[in-house]
């Protein structure tokens, strides 16, 4: 077995996980998986920078994941840790790279939106292969706070595409009035981040065959928060969320609730992280989009994604 960590870093949140990875079957045994809203990329739409307080609460998370890594004896050689949208988009990303390596001892790696999309599918769909009642090919789709990823492949991936409608920068661009969120948004403002999303699924589409694959898996907290809602689940359970199954009718109805809901009406779902209740209804409608746009009639929730992807890639190349 091999010991690795590995930590995602995103527009909304920063997650590790510490595993134990067999190289001869691939498999992960989890030890610790966390994830701490910290919405790094405030801001970062508007201003083109990483905002001190967005810092500061990622450099907080970076101290607690050090902790944990540590705790488990990870070596510094099998610890990856990888940088997404907010930090590719900013001016001050130094400020964000040397406060990393001075707490946990390794550079962030700011990497592409291609890059993004391979981790993403190798993560989600590992475990799907063989499975006749989940065919291939699959579209990936990871709703993330500053991007959205779209991965079509079976085997491995064969077209990726990188597109800037994530939640949080859907949101800051469309569901802003006078400094705070729209409670329930207006309906024009709904049409314009809708709008938004079509024309970005429009610039997908030129790279990735949206409809030929014959399963949708969606990936991060906006689907997996969408999953559980469906579910019905009075808490938070991952193991009953990976890999459920809801329809587009359902996912529809979802969305439609929680765009024409106030931020303590969303609070008060029971699943709803607080970190999200603000940008939910944006990733709902990415997710929701992509359902009409492919024809979909139902999507795979998978709470395997980019990070278990990196966690495969710390074993790789002798990391």
């Amino acid at each position: 077995m091999t010991r690795v960590a590995a930590i995602d870093c995103g527009t909304n949140s920063i997650r590790l996980l510490v595993a134990d990875l067999d190289p001869a079957t691939g498999e992960l045994t989890d030890l610790d998986r966390r994830m701490t809203i910290v919405r790094l990329g405030q801001g970062v739409d508007r201003t083109g920078r990483l905002a001190p307080e967005a810092l500061e609460r990622t450099f907080a998370a970076c101290r607690e994941y050090a902790a944990v890594v540590r705790e488990h004896g990870v070596t510094p050689e099998r610890i990856r840790f990888v940088a997404t949208s907010a930090s590719r988009d900013a001016e001050n990303r130094d400020d964000f790279v040397r406060g990393v390596v001075d707490i946990l001892g390794v550079e962030p790696e700011v990497i592409t939106g291609d890059q993004e999309a391979a981790f993403s599918f190798t993560g989600a769909t590992k475990e799907l292969a063989g499975r006749e009642h989940l065919p291939g090919p699959y579209l990936v789709v990871d709703i993330g706070g500053g991007s959205t990823e779209f991965v079509v492949g079976e085997d491995g991936v064969r077209a990726a595409r990188s597109v800037d409608i994530g939640c949080v920068r859907l949101t800051e661009r469309h569901l802003l009035r006078d400094g705070a969120i729209a409670d329930p948004p207006a309906a024009e403002q709904v049409a314009a981040m809708r709008a938004d999303v079509e024309a970005a699924l429009d610039l997908a589409e030129e790279t990735v065959p949206l409809s030929e694959a014959r399963t949708l898996v969606g990936l991060a907290g906006s689907v997996t928060t969408v999953g559980a809602i469906a579910l019905g689940l009075p808490e938070y359970d991952s193991a009953a969320i990976h890999h459920s199954r809801i329809t587009a009718e359902r996912v529809a109805e979802i969305t439609g609730r929680l765009l024409a809901a106030t931020h303590d009406e969303r609070a008060a779902i029971p699943v709803m992280h607080p970190g999200r209740v603000d940008v939910i209804g944006a990733g709902a409608l990415v997710l929701q989009a992509v359902m009409e746009r492919t024809g979909a009639r139902e999507v795979v929730v998978s709470e395997h994604d980019i990070l278990d992807g990196i966690a495969h890639s710390c074993a790789a190349e002798g990391r």
